[in-house]
């Protein structure tokens, strides 16, 4: 049995083993403190750690006293206002609130344990049982993933891999091999030896048959040539390729308020695939009456405004797929955030298009709208609700607290049968 002592220095006044603990004991009351306090972060700090406060009632703990037991009447002296049975308010003093009622649970109280999360730490409670539906391993590309594979035997290598069974099984199989034609030989002459009535010529015949019998007995037991090697090779792997489409509507009728929810949105979405996939790509798309392909810089931070034409940009989807993502080298998302506002024919054209060309290609397909009120709907989303399909997801954001639990819903982790 061996024991490892880990030696590493922690913060000050900090332990980590206590730390992850507390994390593991109270994840889900800091997840949702986490929740809350991404719900009032500007866009560029989102994935910064920070501190998120926890309602002391919430981490009390169960104890055992010794009490009177059983039900018992009191009688105070001094009572003129209140009878058996009455109920009496909660005094207003310091505390008598609890903690975490504030707005989001995020901001402390005086009854709040306030806790701090290192970046990490917020960013593995964040995304802790995220990942892309329906993802699977489909390609062997220049990114070479290996496993080691039994491939037989060999006749070197190191002592740890000797095979002692197939050795032992070769050692035996020599020494038949070499000792059968002996051990004929010496049953041919122990029969001459016995028809012969020469003294002479059976002594000459004994000394032949112990010459045999020694050369038997020095057949060693176990040679060089007799060893084996358990031999391993490396074979590639199949891994799992992606490509996220994330397509943004950035016409007029996207106000700022709208905008920053679109953003706040793909911002999750980018941080949740660049952090826990290392071959996801991601195509950013926006679009106004025409769509375009941008980069990560211009998607967040590029302004632009015009008409609505939804349909440009599943078109241009569709158009880069088909020249650089091939179906059987690739798992292909797609996510869509926009308003709804779409007029005419258009509605009722991108319905036909991402039902019957681009469903067919993806993974899995979500579309977020962040319409001017819940009870709206809007022409995109009545012709997109009745795409049938399992692949397909809608859902409706109308305030930032709302973005993260939408996008969890979404992307949650798939029921393992």
């Amino acid at each position: 049995m061996s024991i490892v002592i880990d030696r590493r220095l922690n913060d000050r006044n900090k332990s980590a083993v206590n730390r992850s603990r507390f994390i593991r004991r109270y994840k889900e009351q800091i997840k949702r403190a986490v929740s809350d306090l991404v719900a009032r972060r500007g866009i560029t700090d989102m994935e910064q750690g920070g501190e998120v406060g926890i309602p002391t009632r919430d981490i009390k703990e169960p104890s055992f006293r010794h009490g009177p037991g059983g039900d018992h009447e009191y009688v105070h002296p001094g009572n003129h206002s209140y009878n058996q049975g009455d109920r009496l308010p909660r005094p207003k003093g310091q505390g008598g609130g609890g903690g975490g009622s504030g707005e989001g649970g995020g901001e402390s109280t005086q009854d709040d344990f306030i806790f701090t999360l290192s970046r990490e730490e917020f960013m593995n409670l964040f995304f802790d049982d995220l990942e892309l539906p329906h993802l699977v391993r489909n390609f062997v590309t220049e990114i070479k993933d290996f496993k080691l594979q039994r491939a037989g035997y060999t006749p070197s290598g190191v002592p740890a891999n000797l095979s002692v069974p197939r050795s032992l099984r070769n050692a035996m199989a020599r020494k038949i091999a070499l000792a059968s034609p002996l051990h004929r030989e010496i049953a041919e002459l122990e029969e001459a030896e016995a028809k012969e009535d020469d003294l002479v010529a059976r002594a000459a015949i004994e000394t032949e048959i112990a010459k045999l019998r020694d050369r038997i007995s020095r057949i060693p037991f176990l040679d060089d040539i007799d060893l084996r090697f358990r031999h391993r090779i490396k074979v590639p792997q199949p891994i799992s390729r992606a490509v996220m489409f994330c397509l943004m509507d950035v016409s007029a009728s996207m106000t700022e308020d709208k905008k920053d929810l679109a953003k706040r949105f793909f911002t999750l979405l980018y941080l949740f695939l660049s952090r826990k996939y290392e071959k996801v790509e991601i195509v950013f798309i926006r679009h106004t009456d025409n769509a375009e392909e941008v980069d990560e810089q211009r998607f967040f931070h590029d302004a632009q405004s015009g008409g609505t034409v939804v349909q440009s940009a599943l078109k241009l989807m569709s158009e880069i797929i088909e020249a650089r993502y091939p179906q059987d080298g690739y798992n292909i998302y797609g996510a869509q955030v926009s308003d709804g506002d779409a007029f005419g024919a258009d509605p009722e054209k991108s319905r036909a298009l991402l039902a019957d060309q681009l469903l067919p290609l993806c993974r899995y397909y979500a579309y977020i709208e962040v319409p001017d009120d819940a009870d709206h709907t809007s022409p995109l989303s009545y012709a997109y609700a009745r795409i049938d399909s399992p692949k397909f997801a809608m859902k409706s954001v109308t305030s930032r607290n709302e973005v993260y639990p939408v996008l969890r819903e979404l992307f949650k982790k798939e029921a393992v049968l």
